[in-house]
C-alpha cells in the first residue's frame, strides 16, 4: 500500500479517537472498563503498530523517521494545534512517497540482479553434474526414477506429485505441504513453461528432478513465496494422464 493511502487510514483513525485524549497526561495504565474505552485503546493500539512498521520500512531503505517525532504530530493534531498546514502535509507527503517508491525499486533491482546471477551460476555447475540434460530452452533435467508410461502432451491434463525448492534448499511449495500428500491435476499447457516442456518428456511412472531457469519460471514477477528472477528445483513424479488409461506400472510410482 502507499504512503499517502496509509496515511489517510491513519488520518481517519486519529480523528476518530475519543475526544477526551485531547485532554493533558494520560494515565500511566488504560481504564478500560467501558466498551468506547476499550475501542479507543484498540485504535490506538492500530495506530501505533502503523507507526512501528512505517519505522522499520523506511529504515531499511535508508529513509530514517523520528518515531518520537510522529507521535508528537499524532498528540498536536488530537489538540487541534498541528505546526504543518494540510497543504505541507500533502506535499511533503508526496515527497515521501516518491522517495519511498524510488528507494524500492533500487532494492528491486539489486535483488533481482543478485537472484539472476545466483541462478546463473548454479545452473553452470549443476549442468556438469552426471546424469543431467540440458535442453535447446536451458531446462535442466535428471531422471530420478525411469518408467514406460505413455508422455503426456501439452494440452492434456496430468496428475502429478511434486516438491518444489529453491537453490538453497528451502522448500517453497509442495504436494505434501499443499495437498496432504494427495496428487494434484493440471493442463500442461496452463503452467511455467518449464514444466509444460519438462513434463512431456516423462513417461507415466517416472520421476524426474528439473533445474528451472527464472526465464522458464516466473521471470521478474514476485509470486507468492517465490521472488522475481528465481531459478526453481522441482521433484516430479508423473502419476498419470487424466482421461486416459495411463496408469503407472506397480511399484514405479513409489520409487524415491
Amino acid at each position: 500500500m502507499r504512503v499517502l493511502t496509509k496515511v489517510s487510514l491513519i488520518a481517519a483513525a486519529v480523528i476518530s479517537l475519543s475526544a477526551c485524549q485531547k485532554e493533558a497526561a494520560a494515565p500511566v495504565a488504560p481504564v478500560l472498563d467501558t466498551d468506547a474505552a476499550k475501542q479507543s485503546y484498540a485504535m490506538g493500539i492500530t495506530v501505533g503498530k502503523y507507526l512501528n512498521s512505517a519505522v522499520e520500512e523506511h529504515k531499511k531503505l535508508g529513509l530514517p523517521l523520528a518515531s518520537e517525532t510522529m507521535v508528537r504530530g499524532v498528540q498536536d493534531t488530537l489538540a487541534g494545534k498541528p505546526a504543518l498546514t494540510d497543504e505541507e502535509v500533502q506535499k511533503i507527503m508526496t515527497a515521501l512517497d516518491e522517495q519511498f517508491r524510488a528507494k524500492q525499486a533500487e532494492a528491486a533491482k539489486v535483488k533481482a540482479e543478485e537472484a539472476i546471477a545466483k541462478g546463473k551460476t548454479y545452473l553452470e555447475e549443476n549442468a556438469k553434474k552426471p546424469g543431467v540434460t540440458v535442453t535447446a530452452s536451458g531446462l535442466q533435467y535428471e531422471v530420478i526414477t525411469a518408467a514406460d508410461g505413455p508422455k503426456p502432451k501439452a494440452e492434456e491434463k496430468v496428475r502429478v506429485k511434486y516438491k518444489g525448492t529453491f537453490i538453497d534448499g528451502t522448500e517453497f511449495d509442495s504436494t505434501e505441504k499443499s495437498n496432504g500428500g494427495e496428487p494434484v491435476e493440471f493442463m500442461l499447457n496452463q503452467v511455467i513453461k518449464g514444466w509444460t516442456e519438462g513434463v512431456q518428456l516423462m513417461g507415466v511412472g517416472s520421476k524426474f528432478k528439473f533445474t528451472i531457469p527464472s526465464a522458464l519460471g516466473y521471470g521478474d514477477r514476485d509470486v507468492g513465496p517465490i521472488p522475481a528472477n528465481s531459478t526453481l528445483l522441482f521433484e516430479v513424479e508423473l502419476m498419470g494422464i487424466v482421461g486416459e488409461e495411463a496408469a503407472a506400472p506397480a511399484g514405479d510410482a513409489a520409487k524415491k
